[in-house]
């Protein structure tokens, strides 16, 4: 026979498949725990949230309350990086229950004598407990209570907030239910906020025609600095396989001088350990690692596990790919399309624990380098066991690295790479346009299971995706796409130098750009400024500086009247920031609008004035009722605004 209990603990969230896998929070946020509690009959619950860090002994205690419908809430914070766990616990308070039928018995007249006494023998119960204080308080109250000639002054005492507060305080936790253990991942800041800038090292040379070096990216690191991003990206810098090398624009035969896709890894050169030899030394590496760190950036490097056919694992390993009966190796294929370049490895492999070993080994070869950040290529090709068992063996010893997931792919399978442990991912936002689209999608990051596990990372390009409302588009699009970006979500990233440049010409019908870095060396002049650069430095010095825009789920979107124009309000979890944002998505015409203002969100009464500080222009503006006209023109089709109340 179980243990008596009579306290019920159901739907306990947040959890992600019924605590199977863990939610997720940066250093200091809050974790708002809710849980239907229920009792038979009608005594009065009480109920606590119980959590610890995963190396504490002593579980913390935060007190819920009952909000409605027999649906409980408390919040804690986590405010140290790895797991927590936590827990609900409740039961029946029987000395509250006391005082609660004890003040409905006075107000109906009865004579509570008996009552009484059962009052002192709850205040005997906990006497021993309380503090100094509190101990001479129910000392007195337990002589009122047992004394019939103090009866007048004995009813007034049991009734008191006082009173209450002692027994709530010090409750005795009789028949305590307690719920299933559920984890939190805890991680630092940058895993929710960051802003990240693409671009190949290859092309970073200021000669035309010659091989960039990590030389020439250090040169590159203060303009991204100046541009407020925190993260530069480097798509692979090892070893580009020759054997079954492409040519530009993706053409099965590469001519001399062609370099190859950086994503075909390996070569006589070496492998996932290895570096390209035309862009420099290990040394080299190291010193542009450094020289990020001393401008405020961190370099994140791309993980691809798959190889090239002359990469030394195919050779020194060849049970870690697939061949076929003819003796010949299966290439990478996603039919009709074929990678004759890579080759993809063989995950089923009776080697596979060796296999695994490996592929742990080269994120600690780069993680000993001063790598902290991995964009991983394809994710959603690999087994999804495989990537709970790394990354958790990554994060045991270095509980910094941020894995950002590019997987392009079926929304349960992004989902899935994100409860296997992945910090971010790349989202469908690259493809929403409309109003309708944009809100629909956001609300499900947002205000679904989603917003506990999954951090998006919103890209308006990347070097596989040229989207066709970018191609041949003009400034004001591009202006939009990035203040929507940067202002939905807290992390973000461009490929660049094109899409601040808005190069956009693109291989006829697809979404793909014509000359395609991914398969030549394109010469930059990085020295050019224009109102885009201009405009992605300002947006993002407000982000840094406003933290209501370094969090993706506080956010409501508000009526506004007009449909190519959307309105959204952000805060930080204290409220102490507050943003109202307004975008126009039409890059050609000027759109007006009225503007429903969330009063009651922000807090305010309906006659009270806003000061509207538009953080781009500095202008400010007096706000005043419940609906406010906006107009925006595609030379600045945007306003964030600050509100001062």
């Amino acid at each position: 026979m179980q243990d008596q209990k009579r306290v019920v603990i159901d739907h306990v969230s947040p959890s992600v498949n019924c605590g199977e896998f863990y939610i997720k929070r940066v250093v200091n946020e809050i974790v708002n725990v809710d849980a239907h509690i229920m009792a038979d009959g009608h005594d009065v619950l009480g109920a606590s949230i119980l959590y610890k860090p995963e190396k504490g002994r002593a579980w913390r205690e935060a007190r819920m309350h009952l909000v409605s419908n027999d649906e409980w809430q408390a919040s804690f914070t986590v405010d140290q990086q790895g797991f927590y766990a936590y827990k609900v616990e409740a039961w029946v308070d029987y000395a509250l229950n006391w005082r609660y039928g004890l003040i409905r018995k006075i107000n109906d007249g009865q004579h509570v004598g008996s009552e009484l006494l059962e009052g002192a023998e709850h205040i005997e119960a906990i006497i021993d407990k309380v503090s100094k204080e509190d101990k001479a308080y129910l000392e007195r109250l337990h002589r009122l209570f047992k004394n019939e000639d103090d009866y007048g002054e004995a009813i007034t005492e049991a009734t008191t907030e006082k009173l209450y507060q002692v027994f709530f305080k010090n409750p005795l936790k009789i028949l305590v239910n307690t719920s299933k253990e559920y984890q939190v991942y805890v991680d630092r800041k940058k895993a929710r906020f960051s802003t990240w800038y693409e671009f190949f090292p290859r092309s970073a040379s200021e000669k035309q025609g010659v091989h960039g070096t990590f030389k020439d990216c250090e040169c590159l690191l203060p303009r991204i600095k100046n541009m407020g991003f925190d993260v530069v990206y480097l798509p692979p810098i090892h070893p580009i396989g020759e054997v079954n090398r492409k040519g530009k624009n993706n053409t099965t035969e590469a001519k001399e001088g062609d370099v190859g896709s950086t994503w075909g890894v390996g070569s006589q050169y070496g492998g996932h350990k290895d570096i390209h030899p035309q862009l420099g030394s290990l040394d080299d590496f190291k010193s542009l690692i450094q020289r990020a760190k001393e401008n405020n950036l961190e370099i994140a490097m791309d993980y691809a596990l798959q190889a090239a056919p002359d990469h030394p694992w195919v050779k020194d390993h060849p049970s870690w790919f697939k061949w076929r009966p003819d003796g010949t190796v299966q290439y990478a294929e996603n039919p009709p399309k074929k990678y004759q370049d890579i080759l993809p490895i063989y995950w089923e492999s009776e080697d596979y624990k060796n296999l695994w070993h490996e592929c742990l080994d080269i994120l600690f070869h780069w993680i000993d380098c001063g790598i902290n950040i991995f964009r991983v290529d394809n994710p959603h090709t690999k087994p999804f066991y495989f990537w709970n068992w790394i990354i958790t063996e990554v994060k045991a010893k270095h509980p910094d690295v941020i894995f950002l997931a590019e997987a392009f792919t079926a929304p349960k399978v992004m989902q899935q790479l994100a409860k296997q442990g992945y910090t971010q991912s790349y989202t469908y936002f690259t493809w929403r346009e409309s109003k309708h689209e944009i809100i629909e999608y956001v609300e499900e990051l947002t205000t679904s299971e989603l917003s506990e596990y999954m951090q998006p990372n919103f890209w308006p390009n990347t070097p596989d995706i040229n989207p066709y409302h970018l191609q041949g588009a003009n400034e004001s699009k591009h202006i939009q796409r990035y203040a929507l970006a940067a202002t939905l979500s807290s992390s973000i990233g461009i490929y660049g130098p094109v899409f601040e440049y808005m190069l956009s010409n693109s291989l006829l019908g697809k979404e793909e750009y014509l000359n395609s870095e991914k398969f030549q060396i394109t010469h930059y002049n990085w020295d050019i400024q224009n109102k885009l650069t201009t405009i992605i430095a300002k947006i993002n010095y407000i982000r840094h500086h406003n933290p209501a825009l370094q969090q993706t789920n506080n956010i409501k979107f508000c009526h506004i009247n007009n449909d190519n124009l959307i309105a959204f309000y952000k805060w930080n979890d204290d409220r102490t920031n507050e943003v109202f944002i307004i975008i126009s998505l039409d890059h050609h015409n000027s759109q007006q609008g009225t503007v429903q203002v969330p009063l009651n969100d922000i807090g305010v009464h309906h006659g009270h004035n806003l000061e509207m500080h538009d953080l781009i222009t500095d202008s400010r503006y007096n706000w005043k009722g419940e609906w406010c006209f906006v107009e925006l023109h595609p030379t600045m089709p945007f306003h964030i605004f600050k509100i001062n109340k």
